[in-house]
């Protein structure tokens, strides 16, 4: 017997709602940092983003039975109260990881030719290796690149396994030592034995090596944003790029200008990775209501405006991350809403996620032509598609 029609309460950011979950019922899109437990009044469905708290004050006395989040993380809801009233939960764990991961190679592969490095040259220290940072971790590795990896619940959990499988984690203090750029991927945490909010303090932040980058992708409460601007003041030595920040949508306009590259929380926002994150949810919504499985995720993907390049003598890698992303667009804009007053600020930082343009990922870019053995394989390390000639 088909089900009844459902009313589904979502994000109005969620990309493809209509052509992925039309068919199962009406679909009510609304802003997702002001939705409150009204707009639940008769929903059957609540589908978010990391901006929305899903808690008792959203939830209780509303009719939702199924809650998803197009996101990888997933503090900003409260899973205990979910299983505790009997509502199903799912979430999108790596959807947008590969997107988020592109950001930061293009980042850096940015900040290497203005400031003249050669990224391979440099130790990278990743801070939290889940669904991002070991994503991140095997192009570096590609790349040939010295890593360092911190990961105290991943390295907890391994501590029983054979030495022969076990990644080789090492401790925040080594990578705050020993690491040219470090690049934090990790869940915002508040208790337990493995805390992330302020992971990055003072004192921490004090220790890193002259000239270090340090750049934040994961959760803005994981670097301490007062000591930050502490810090930064007294070493104009380093290299900072925010993704996230500490106080968002309200972001502090005096640290921006110590930020080499800002962006408003939107490093995984590649159509690729948000429609990734939807069909995901529409798929747990199928097994939530023992529908069948849905059409593969190609079929609703666009096609991109750019396929395929000939490369021609000289070519670089940035020129092709240039095609798809440019961070310095996003850091414009961003700079352009800092002059506003607070409450403004942070409306305009919302709707800079939601008018986001299209962005592609690597694998959607072939590249072809006479490549020199060292570039292709530069470029399949970095995840484009390589056709030799």
């Amino acid at each position: 017997m088909k089900p009844r029609p459902l009313h589904i309460v979502a994000d109005e950011n969620i990309p493809a709602l209509q052509a992925l979950l039309g068919s199962l019922g009406t679909i009510r899109t609304l802003p997702g940092r002001s939705m409150k437990a009204a707009d639940l009044a008769e929903a059957d469905v609540l589908l978010v983003r990391s901006i929305t708290q899903v808690d008792q004050t959203l939830l209780k006395d509303t009719p939702v039975r199924f809650v998803g989040t197009a996101t990888i993380g997933m503090d900003h809801v409260d899973q205990d109260y979910l299983r505790e009233q009997g509502i199903e939960f799912c979430s999108a764990p790596g959807c947008n990881a590969d997107a988020v991961v592109e950001y930061v190679l293009t980042v850096l592969y940015s900040l290497a030719a203005e400031q003249g490095f050669v990224l391979r040259d440099k130790t990278v220290g990743i801070i939290g290796v889940g669904n991002v940072g070991s994503r991140l971790q095997r192009r570096l590795q590609g790349l040939g690149i010295r890593l360092l990896l911190n990961d105290p619940p991943r390295a907890a959990e391994q501590r029983d396994k054979a030495a022969a499988t076990a990644e080789a984690f090492v401790s925040l203090d080594t990578v705050l030592d020993e690491a040219d750029i470090l690049c934090l991927h990790t869940p915002l945490v508040f208790a337990g034995p493995y805390p992330t909010q302020h992971l990055l303090a003072a004192e921490q932040l004090g220790r890193l090596r002259p000239g270090a980058i340090l750049l934040n992708a994961g959760r803005g409460g994981a670097i301490d944003g007062a000591a930050l601007l502490s810090v930064a003041r007294q070493r104009p030595d380093l290299t900072l790029v925010l993704d996230v920040w500490e106080a968002e949508p309200c972001i502090d306009p005096a640290l921006a200008p110590y930020v080499r590259i800002g962006s408003p929380h939107i490093a995984g926002y590649s159509l690729d990775g948000k429609i990734r994150g939807t069909y995901m949810l529409y798929q747990a919504l199928c097994q939530h209501l023992h529908l069948s499985e849905p059409a593969p995720l190609r079929e609703y993907l666009p096609a991109p405006s750019v396929t395929r390049v000939e490369a021609g003598e000289g070519l670089v890698p940035l020129e092709l991350m240039r095609l798809l992303y440019d961070p310095y667009r996003d850091d414009r804009a961003l700079r352009a809403t800092l002059g506003l007053e607070k409450v403004e600020r942070g409306i305009a930082f919302d709707r800079l996620r939601k008018e986001y343009p299209v962005r592609r990922e690597f694998d959607t870019l072939t590249v072809a032509g006479r490549l020199e053995p060292a570039l292709a394989e530069e470029l399949t390390a970095l995840g484009f598609r390589v056709e030799l000639s």
